[in-house]
């Protein structure tokens, strides 16, 4: 259990309220929240709740490295024949050892992005938790929890709102930064056959027993 985890029930009932009452008396019209509700498309509410669900859990891909690396060897383990077929053959040999020894390392990479991704999960809790902590305790929460729906109690949970979704925000920009930083290491491995065709059916191959 985390900060987030031990103040969500409190958040949830004032964020309840909050979202209650934007539905039904909206916010003034250059309130910072507009932007926010704009980029974000949820109010504070289903934001918490889309946060709480994320938990940091990094992938392990251990055992399928392992697995990929021996593949590797075994693929690598030359043949008791010589001449132009042998050769076709250590040519795709090869190019599929090389391919498997590629997609190992991409196997740790996306690891380690899985653990990036842990850590943002992490980072974005803690920052909503920090959020919310003072707005329990604070001036708007009073109103918007005891004042009738109206102008004051939507300027109030407006407030409130704007903090919950800037943090969300800025979780979701740490995030979108985090996925173009990965970008081009996560990308595609395709397999690239080797050059080498068929050997011609005049060619010699010599087997050694």
């Amino acid at each position: 259990m985390d900060a987030l985890d031990q103040v969500a029930p409190a958040a949830a009932g004032l964020l309840d309220r909050v979202d209650g009452v934007l539905a039904h008396a909206g916010a003034p019209a250059d309130h910072r929240i507009w932007p926010l509700l704009r980029r974000l498309g949820a109010l504070p509410g289903a934001a918490l709740s889309a946060v709480l669900s994320l938990r940091p859990a990094p992938p392990s891909f251990q055992g399928l490295i392992e697995e990929y690396a021996d593949a590797c060897t075994a693929v690598s383990v030359r043949g008791s024949w010589e001449g132009a077929g042998a050769e076709v053959f250590a040519a795709h040999q090869a190019a599929l050892a090389g391919h498997l020894d590629g997609l190992t390392a991409k196997l740790s990479t996306t690891e380690a992005y899985g653990e990036a991704v842990a850590g943002w999960v992490r980072e974005s809790r803690g920052a909503v938790a920090r959020a919310l902590v003072p707005l329990l305790g604070s001036a708007e929460a009073v109103t918007v929890l005891t004042e009738p729906v109206g102008l004051e109690s939507a300027v109030a949970a407006a407030e409130i709102a704007a903090e919950v979704l800037a943090a969300v925000d800025e979780a979701y920009d740490r995030l979108e930064a985090l996925m173009r930083d990965w970008d081009v290491e996560l990308a595609e491995l395709p397999y690239r056959p080797p050059e080498a065709g068929a050997p011609s059916i005049d060619s010699t191959t010599r087997i050694r027993l």
